[in-house]
């Protein structure tokens, strides 16, 4: 699957409630991270399009499920940034029971891309989706943005033991080093997400 399928990425809805989002069916890939993590940058680079997805300098911007939409009926999901968003707690425990719905219930999600700050690996929240995710028995690929701001020895270092960590929290779960602002790992991302968007085309794989 070619770059291009995430090139022609255009954003469809954002839903608030789970009955708002397209029917159930096709393939589609959640992003996930706290919400200074880098989440929006790493979408805009992946598909190649500065305003796909909203970036800000106040974390929090991502308030509801966010659908873009790629071709073959397939999907990238942008989930509620987790942390910083200046909310009433109401509208978080909103946020946590939809997201929680979504993951559990969603027949068409094929697996999770979990966004950490290389600086800030494995907050709390990203070791609770780690666990949900080996849980749920749902695929998940970590990507290690901001690795620009180290050196190439810390990143490697980081790199390794995050994922050394990562093997008791989720078993199967991958990681890789990305930089939006470098343009570090895209091609491995991209070919991660593809594998997991290929599979409806090659016949479906429910979970």
């Amino acid at each position: 699957m070619s770059d291009t399928l995430f090139r022609r990425a255009r954003f469809r809805l954002a839903a608030h409630e789970l009955r708002q989002l397209p029917a159930d069916q096709g393939a589609e890939v959640a992003f996930a991270g706290r919400s200074n993590a880098g989440k929006s940058s790493a979408l805009n680079r992946i598909c190649d399009q500065v305003g796909l997805a909203r970036t800000s300098k106040t974390p929090g911007r991502t308030q509801q499920l966010v659908v873009f939409e790629l071709e073959g009926d397939r999907r990238l999901i942008d989930l509620p940034g987790y942390g910083y968003a200046k909310v009433p707690t109401a509208l978080r425990d909103h946020w946590r029971e939809l997201i929680d719905a979504y993951l559990r219930g969603r027949q068409s999600l094929r697996g999770v891309v979990l966004i950490m700050d290389s600086r800030h690996p494995l907050k709390d929240f990203d070791r609770l989706m780690l666990q949900y995710c080996r849980d749920i028995d749902l695929p998940c690929h970590v990507l290690m943005t901001k690795v620009d701001k180290l050196s190439r020895g810390e990143a490697a270092r980081t790199l390794l033991a995050t994922r050394r960590e990562m093997a008791t929290l989720c078993p199967g779960a991958t990681i890789q080093a990305f930089s939006a602002l470098d343009k570090v790992g895209i091609d491995e991302a991209r070919a991660a997400i593809s594998v997991w968007l290929g599979r409806e085309a090659a016949g479906g794989e429910s979970r």
